[in-house]
């Protein structure tokens, strides 16, 4: 069984702080994940200005404008995530929400890319990422098949690898809307590798995932499902991370070869029950 690639998505549950950020980011190498992610804006393009004006209390003042900008990290930060995640020897990667986003991340040189379930019909811009050629990651929450099936055909074109993403954009998912069998679905219809990204509360979801064979798991970390921020109740706190990390890795130990044996043990109790 091959193993499963997990990324902790900080996303914007660092508040707009760098040292939150780091410390999620030192959670996420100790539950042994493979990489962490992050969420790039640029504020003023993706928002209309009638949307940014509109009144939001926040930590940072109380219109919607205030707030996105306080949850954006730019050049500074980004350039101190990279050398840390480097130092701390595990991958980062982001999902932009707009062009001018993806060219900023592209500075960095990560292994993979990712498609917001928000972004899987902006067409210019999954053009942008294909052309990029990294492994990409497409998440599919809110989207129809047809649309997947667009999404991928500009893959195919700009022969970018990638990964469908099985996904259901509710914040938190309540367990009975996970329909999990969609990974068997998107893995048939495509024939591709299929991941699955999860807002439930909870890890059972995530680890049933993992147990059918999703290529990745992803899920958003937050050092307290309590703080302030609209991703931080479909989060997983970060020692429930430690523990679905543990509990993925027993997976292939768990599955076993799919031979029907006796194991030692089992004979000795055979030997008591049977007699022989």
């Amino acid at each position: 069984m091959k193993e499963t690639f997990v990324i902790a998505e900080i996303g914007i549950n660092h508040n707009g702080s760098l040292e939150i950020a780091k410390q999620l980011i030192d959670w996420a190498v100790l539950s042994g994940c493979n990489a962490v992610k992050f969420q790039k804006r640029t504020v003023e393009k993706v928002y209309s200005k009638e949307e940014l004006d509109r009144y939001r209390e926040s930590p940072w003042g109380t219109t919607n404008r205030e707030q996105k900008m306080g949850l954006e990290f730019g050049k500074e930060e980004y350039d101190e995530i990279d050398s840390y995640c480097k130092e701390k020897g595990i991958e980062w990667f982001a999902s932009a929400w707009d062009i001018d986003s993806q060219l900023f991340l592209a500075q960095y040189h990560s292994k993979y890319n990712k498609i917001a379930s928000a972004m899987l019909t902006n067409v210019e811009l999954l053009e942008t990422v294909a052309k990029e050629k990294k492994y990409t990651f497409i998440s599919t929450g809110m989207s129809t098949i047809e649309e997947i099936d667009a999404a991928v055909d500009i893959f195919k074109k700009y022969e970018c690898p990638f990964e469908l993403v099985h996904c259901n954009s509710t914040y938190p998912m309540k367990n009975e809307d996970a329909n999990l069998n969609v990974i068997n679905t998107l893995r048939e219809r495509y024939g591709c590798c299929v991941g699955y990204s999860g807002h439930e509360i909870g890890r059972i979801v995530s680890f049933a995932a993992a147990a059918m064979g999703a290529s990745s798991i992803e899920r958003h970390i937050t050092l307290d499902r309590a703080m302030y921020g609209s991703d931080q109740a479909a989060s997983l706190e970060v020692q429930e991370l430690v523990k679905l990390v543990k509990d993925i890795r027993s997976l292939p130990m768990i599955m076993g070869s799919g031979e029907k044996t006796l194991t030692a043990a089992e004979t000795e109790v055979r030997k008591k029950l049977r007699g022989n």
